[in-house]
Order: C-alpha cells, then sequence, then structure tokens
C-alpha cells in the first residue's frame, strides 16, 4: 500500500496553465501528463524524470498515443523537453517558464 504524500504546485499550474491546456488548447491529457510529471519532479525534487511512454500511460490511465500526442503539445509550448536517452527510459525535463 502506498503511502500518502501531498504535492503542493505552485498557484500558476492550476489557475492559468489548467484553462490554457484543457480549455483553449483542447488538450486535457498535456495537462494530465505535466501534472504527473511535474508531481513526480516535486517528491525527489528533481527537473529530470525517466519516464518512458509506457510508465507515463500505465501512471495517468491515458493511452500511449494520447501521452505522446501530449508530450509533443508541452514540447511546443515550452513546458517539457526531452534529454537524450542515457538508459532505457528517455528523461523528460519539466520546465516552469513562468518562474525566473
Amino acid at each position: 500500500m502506498a503511502i500518502a504524500t501531498t504535492v503542493a504546485f505552485d498557484a500558476y499550474v492550476v489557475d492559468t496553465l489548467m484553462p490554457d491546456l484543457v480549455g483553449h488548447d483542447r488538450k486535457p491529457s498535456a495537462f494530465v501528463v505535466y501534472l504527473y510529471l511535474a508531481g513526480v519532479a516535486k517528491r525527489t525534487g528533481r527537473d529530470r524524470v525517466a519516464a518512458s511512454l509506457e510508465t507515463i500511460a500505465v501512471k495517468t490511465g491515458l493511452s500511449k498515443s494520447s501521452v505522446q500526442s501530449a508530450i509533443r503539445h508541452l514540447r511546443r509550448r515550452g513546458l517539457l523537453k526531452d534529454e537524450p536517452a542515457s538508459s532505457s527510459d528517455p528523461t523528460r525535463v519539466v520546465l516552469r517558464p513562468w518562474i525566473r
């Protein structure tokens, strides 16, 4: 059984990013993927998250193709970038451009 933990997000994520990705861009899967990756990043204290498409799909309940599309959208929006794979799982870098 997993131990419940709390993850705090910047108000920007809920107040601005959610309506922008879900309402304006019509990409709720992108918001779900960003929320998952940002949560992992917060819990580990690192912006880099090693996660395959399959892992993200299982953890979010989305299909792999939805995850792939969401990641492409997040890259275009400057919210995510990939690092060259040094292991079997690609490393995704969670970006927070609203923080300077």
